[in-house]
């Protein structure tokens, strides 16, 4: 498909902290608890981290960033439908392969940057998103979907509450891809007014 080398795994689980903890300490390995109020524990092994997170519902973003509430579930559905894209949303198992309850292997195969569910909803829950979007489609010349860009129009004087480090990430990303041209979509997709605001008056 895309040929790419992951940088890194994101490990979900149905159990829940206290019984990853005491699994993994049996078996003899260090257990740091990273985020135990997200459901994540780091697990040493061979002197490497590996973060597991159990899976989870979040509540309401009223920061704009973090869940004002968690709720574990043993739903991984419900865990991969609080994703940002469907590209993100799919998970592997050994005994069921590919799980991909959003059509994220479709999105990836028409090379397509689509949100889970409700657009408005995603950005809602964190703006940061938005640059996202356009950062993957940057990234992977991929076309934004057509929803998830109109929701970035409409919901484009969110990225105020995004830190000034966090989108100078975003943005370094952009120009560091193949397509370092579509930094102008921001300005199309009125991001620029609330990030680069003298740039944007003079286009």
């Amino acid at each position: 498909m895309l040929l790419k080398e992951p940088n890194d795994w994101d490990i979900a689980t149905s159990a829940k902290p206290e019984d990853m903890i005491k699994i993994f300490e049996k078996a003899g390995h260090k257990v740091i608890p990273t985020g135990l109020k997200h459901g994540t524990v780091t697990v040493m092994i061979d002197k490497n981290g590996y973060e597991i997170t159990t899976f989870r519902i979040d509540g309401e973003y009223s920061d704009g960033r973090h869940p004002d509430s968690v709720e574990f579930t043993d739903d991984l559905k419900e865990d991969l439908s609080r994703r940002d894209f469907t590209i993100n949303s799919m998970a592997y198992n050994e005994k069921d392969g590919l799980v991909d309850y959003f059509n994220g292997y479709e999105d990836l195969n028409n090379k397509v940057v689509r949100c889970v569910g409700n657009p408005d909803k995603r950005f809602n829950e964190d703006a940061l998103r938005m640059l996202r979007a356009i950062r993957f489609s940057a990234q992977l010349s991929f076309k934004i979907e057509e929803k998830t860009a109109e929701a970035i129009k409409s919901n484009h004087s969110l990225i105020k509450k995004v830190s000034v480090e966090r989108i100078q990430n975003e943005i370094n990303k952009i120009l560091m891809s193949h397509n370092p041209n579509y930094l102008a979509n921001l300005y199309d997709y009125q991001l620029l007014d609330y990030i680069i605001p003298e740039y944007s008056i003079l286009l």
